[in-house]
């Protein structure tokens, strides 16, 4: 079962970053789904390793079109993603070392991190890049 869904209104109007967001979504629903139904510790820090690494994979390519197009919030912005990449890693840290536990706590903070960063800071570069002839 879901724990976020894609919808129209989260799309930033730049293609490829609203199918990376939806990739995104889709992983957090998968640790969500591994959580529910009682995965192995393994499963659930592959899940999350995988998260990480496609969120900075991610990250790189907004920031690069960022810097190609001198977007004027890219310090704002690149520090939201140098917060979350922070706490993501701290998050699998604590869990691999076994002193946290992936709990619906985890899920909402991600899911909610995901949700706001998307429609309050992501919504704010569309239709500059757009401006630049992005789509």
């Amino acid at each position: 079962m879901a724990i976020m869904k894609w919808d129209e209104s989260m799309s930033v109007g730049v293609f490829i970053f609203d199918q990376q967001h939806k990739k995104l979504i889709g992983l957090i629903n998968q640790l969500h789904d591994a959580m529910v139904v009682g995965k192995g510790k393994e499963v659930l820090g592959e899940v999350l390793t995988e998260l990480i690494r496609y969120t900075e994979y991610h990250f790189k390519a907004e920031e690069k079109l960022f810097e190609q197009y001198a977007f004027p919030d890219v310090h704002k912005h690149t520090q939201e993603h140098a917060e979350l990449t922070t706490k993501a890693k701290d998050l699998k840290n604590a869990f691999d070392s076994g002193k946290t536990m992936m709990s619906l706590e985890t899920m909402n903070f991600l899911k909610n991190w995901l949700n706001n960063h998307i429609m309050k800071s992501d919504k704010l570069y569309g239709p500059f890049l757009n401006s630049k002839g992005v789509k």
